[in-house]
């Protein structure tokens, strides 16, 4: 039998990148994927082709920062396939890469919003779903490396966001954990998505961040795709509260 044979899974952030990656291969574990991005179009294209696959996928798009659409997601979740088995709250945004003297607080409050605000709403409407399946199931979300292990300059909302991420993960793990929920971060090092192809927008920018893992490459999408698998599916029964880091080794290599 299939991993997720039967399962139903929300992903967030699921246009492009690790979201796009994690929404192809839970499908073909047998999950039921409900699709969540800002972009229709994509979420269509990529449902499309899932069904095409012999998969099965619904989509509702929207932004992660307004709790109307966090509660709507779940909801077109439950109406179409029942109440929820696990989540991926992977969108995210890399904010203002400047010099932290020259940020401006909107595009710092953006950051958070989508980072972490949109991590918590996200869970608020998510947990009473898993509560009401009442077989437990789990939650993950996509952190980073970056400003938890490692850091790097010019990256203060990204960093910030992104770490308050792993203590929503710490309480939301201790609060549910007595009805079965676990809950988890993902920490990617680099990986070869649109967002680090813009934070690098030149191939020898992009080599040169490989450089830095111990691999001395990038992750691909699916890479950490399967460390999500891990997360959601019955292989991980006893992790909670964790940050995985899925880093081709940049925190050792970097300290």
């Amino acid at each position: 039998m299939k991993a997720l044979h039967g399962k139903t899974i929300l992903i967030t952030g699921a246009s492009s990148g690790i979201g796009h990656a994690t929404a192809l291969l839970f499908a073909a574990e047998g999950a039921r994927v409900v699709l969540g991005a800002r972009r229709g179009d994509r979420l269509e294209a990529l449902s499309s082709r899932i069904r095409a696959e012999g998969g099965s996928a619904t989509w509702l798009a929207g932004d992660v920062r307004e709790e109307a659409y966090a509660q709507a997601l779940v909801r077109h979740a439950e109406e179409t396939y029942g109440p929820l088995d696990a989540a991926f709250n992977n969108a995210g945004t890399l904010g203002p890469l400047q010099p932290t003297p020259d940020v401006a607080l909107h595009d710092w409050q953006d950051a958070l919003d989508v980072n972490l605000t949109g991590a918590f709403l996200g869970a608020k409407h998510q947990i009473p779903s898993l509560l009401r399946n009442g077989n437990g199931g789990s939650l993950v979300f996509t952190s980073t490396v970056v400003g938890h292990t490692t850091g790097f300059p010019c990256t203060a909302a990204y960093a910030a966001s992104k770490a308050g991420v792993i203590g929503l993960v710490h309480a939301l793990a201790t609060e549910f954990g007595p009805a079965g929920v676990r809950v988890n971060a993902l920490l990617p090092g680099g990986t070869d998505t649109p967002m680090a192809r813009e934070m690098n927008p030149d191939e020898a920018a992009l080599g040169a961040v490989a450089r830095l893992h111990a691999l001395r490459r990038l992750a691909r999408p699916e890479e950490i795709a399967a460390a999500a698998l891990f997360l959601v599916s019955p292989a991980s029964s006893f992790v909670t509260g964790s940050a995985m880091r899925v880093d081709g080794g940049v925190s050792v290599q970097r300290g």
